[in-house]
């Protein structure tokens, strides 16, 4: 079936990379909410602007690494790998941020409300999905 130059192949296959780009969001969020001390979504639902921030980092960090992977490599495989790696390197970025600035608590500021440090956490996670995104595919 041909609508224009999308075929019903060429969404069937968007439809599994979709699939699989938030799946992966889901997890990665997942696992972000184990490391945090506070939970994001009762936080974001008590009106924290500062976790909401460091979480919408998280997600579009995430989702520009899957769409960058995506749209350089054919096999869900690579697609799998290469997000998977990156987003292991987007986690360790965050973890790093906590470690490396010992004066100022990360978690406990974001768990706190400081918008400054929720800021900062959302312009580190996409900066890192920018360099990540861009190596994974070299």
């Amino acid at each position: 079936m041909m609508m224009g130059n999308v075929t019903f192949g060429v969404m069937l296959e968007s439809l599994g990379l979709y699939s699989i780009a938030g799946l992966m969001i889901v997890v990665g969020l997942a696992i972000f909410e184990m490391t945090t001390p506070y939970s994001n979504w009762r936080e974001v639902q008590k009106g924290n602007i500062a976790v909401a921030l460091a979480t919408g980092g998280k997600v579009v960090g995430l989702a520009n690494i899957f769409r960058v992977v995506e749209s350089h490599h054919e096999r869900m495989i690579d697609v799998l790998v290469g997000g998977s790696f990156g987003f292991f390197l987007l986690l360790v970025t965050y973890w790093l941020f906590e470690f490396l600035t010992p004066s100022l608590k990360v978690n406990e500021e974001i768990g706190k409300g400081n918008i400054a440090v929720g800021l900062l956490a959302f312009m580190l996670s996409i900066g890192v999905s920018l360099v990540v995104g861009a190596a994974l595919v070299r």
